[in-house]
């Protein structure tokens, strides 16, 4: 379809083009053009109106586990790993690839209606992930969680190749659960295949103090020194949570090139601590949002994320620490870099037509003082108007085009805890 946005505010994110009034041309699924007046590219097959409204690209979320939403006010108010042993394993053991498959479905849903057009998901039965995600329509990175319960570096090895050429919405990183689920001789593996591809690895990485201390008891050395002295980020990648780093870490990833993934609601309710997001911004180490999963958030709502990672760090740093405008670039374009997918990280012409639309008519958006800004400090899901993937509305006013029925994803979902021992 060839799709005209007019009469819209446009912030492409491109660290050159300013905030502008004008029109954008979506062809197929890449954006066309970006101007003032689009006319002459007509015909159309649909024309929108903004009506003075926000386009910008859409949000990444760069962490979470979407298989999780089943989980979702169960397993709450508990330590890391007491939710993990009490609460998750046990539950996530009784689920099936079908399961795995409508529970995705569910949360594509609530990240449609965050503005989130990407997201970076970590989790078992990854092809029921995948089919999922190309079944409604939703970009996803998938990555490797290989560990001591299951996953091999072999089967890591077919899941790279199967899942980067499956499908233009479709990526796959290398990766692996958790340094404390994982031992030597796999860890040796995973790296001896990062090199032989050549290819960034990406972990959950620090997130609790127990597991640096876990970590240092074992091998002499911190979580981020240790995975670093077996070569696993010679090639980049980086870290999910990444709350207890120390400066030598810090170093290291500043050296390999490594991205922070930062994931504040997460690592608050579970207690987990803040990240240091304002010293990773001081030493160049870039810095992307997620959510985590509906387990530990509860919500994936990348407006609440992006308020919290600027919040918390002027509490440490000062009301001038990480400026708003760093928070957008890093929801809306450092995501899509550690998830390989460097065409859609600004709008531009021959990038993909990944968008939202922002409703800026709404008493939380008034008056339009700085709307970057608003959308940081002040913004939230009910100014998300129309979300698009790849040329495609999924999302509109309400509304879901994602070619399944939203009532009866809730309904399986519901039945698949309840039926649950």
């Amino acid at each position: 379809m060839k799709i005209r946005f007019f009469n819209a505010r446009i912030l492409p994110l491109d660290d050159k083009t300013p905030l502008s009034i004008g029109e954008l041309v979506v062809d197929g699924s890449t954006i066309l053009a970006m101007q003032s007046d689009c006319a002459q590219f007509s015909p159309f097959d649909r024309e929108i109106d903004c009506g003075g409204n926000l386009l910008l690209p859409g949000f990444k979320n760069a962490h979470t586990h979407s298989g999780m939403t089943f989980l979702r006010s169960l397993a709450d108010d508990l330590p890391l790993q007491r939710w993990l042993t009490e609460q998750v394993f046990p539950k996530e053991a009784q689920l099936t690839p079908e399961s795995v498959y409508v529970l995705t479905k569910l949360a594509i849903l609530e990240y449609l209606t965050s503005g989130i057009t990407l997201m970076f998901d970590m989790y078992f039965s990854r092809e029921s992930i995948a089919s999922a995600a190309i079944d409604t329509g939703f970009r996803t990175a998938l990555v490797g969680c290989a560990n001591d319960f299951g996953g091999t570096a072999a089967e890591t090895a077919d899941e790279y190749a199967r899942y980067s050429a499956l499908h233009p919405l479709i990526s796959y990183q290398l990766g692996f659960h958790a340094e404390y689920t994982t031992s030597y001789p796999l860890l040796r593996d995973l790296s001896d295949l990062a090199h032989s591809l050549k290819q960034p690895f990406y972990t959950h990485l620090n997130e609790t103090q127990a597991e640096v201390d876990s970590c240092v008891a074992h091998s002499g050395m911190r979580t981020i020194e240790y995975l670093d002295s077996l070569g696993l980020f010679d090639f980049g990648g980086g870290g999910y949570h990444c709350v207890h780093v120390s400066e030598h870490e810090m170093e290291i990833m500043q050296a390999r090139g490594m991205t922070a993934v930062t994931c504040p609601a997460s690592n608050l309710k579970l207690a987990s601590g803040i990240a240091p997001v304002y010293e990773f911004l001081e030493r160049g180490i870039p810095v992307a949002i997620g959510t985590d999963g509906a387990a530990s958030n509860n919500c994936l709502d990348m407006f609440r994320e992006m308020f919290l990672v600027t919040g918390l760090q002027k509490y440490r740093h000062g009301a001038g620490a990480v400026d708003a405008n760093e928070v957008l670039r890093m929801a809306c374009r450092n995501g899509a870099y550690a998830c390989g997918f460097r065409d859609c990280d600004c709008l531009a012409p021959g990038k993909q037509a990944d968008l939202i639309l922002i409703d800026l008519n709404q008493p939380n958006m008034q008056p339009l003082n700085n709307i970057e800004k608003n959308i940081v400090y002040s913004g939230s899901k009910q100014n998300v108007c129309l979300t698009m993937i790849a040329g495609r509305v999924l999302y509109e006013r309400g509304e879901f085009f994602i070619g399944d029925d939203p009532e009866r994803i809730y309904a399986e979902s519901a039945r698949i805890i309840r039926s649950m021992k």
